[in-house]
C-alpha cells in the first residue's frame, strides 16, 4: 500500500509539473519554470522510490494510464 501511495504521488507530481510548462515560455518566467523543475525531480525520485518494489511494465502501464486520464 505504502508503494501505491509513493507511484501515486509521482504520476501526480507530474501532473502538475507539466501543467505550467506553457506559462514557463522557454523558462522565461520564474515561478512556472520553479513548479516544471521542482514537479518533475519529484516526480523522478518518487518513482524511482517505488520501483524498488514494482516492476517497470506494470509502473510504466500504469503511469500512461494514470497520466492520460489526468487531461
Amino acid at each position: 500500500m505504502k508503494t501505491a501511495l509513493i507511484f501515486f504521488f509521482a504520476v501526480l507530481s507530474e501532473v502538475i509539473a507539466t501543467t505550467p510548462l506553457i506559462f514557463s515560455e522557454g523558462f522565461t518566467k520564474l515561478l512556472a519554470s520553479l513548479i516544471v523543475v521542482v514537479g518533475y525531480s519529484l516526480s523522478f525520485y518518487l518513482l524511482a522510490l517505488s520501483l524498488k518494489v514494482m516492476s517497470i511494465g506494470i509502473a510504466y502501464a500504469l503511469w500512461s494510464t494514470m497520466s492520460l486520464t489526468t487531461y
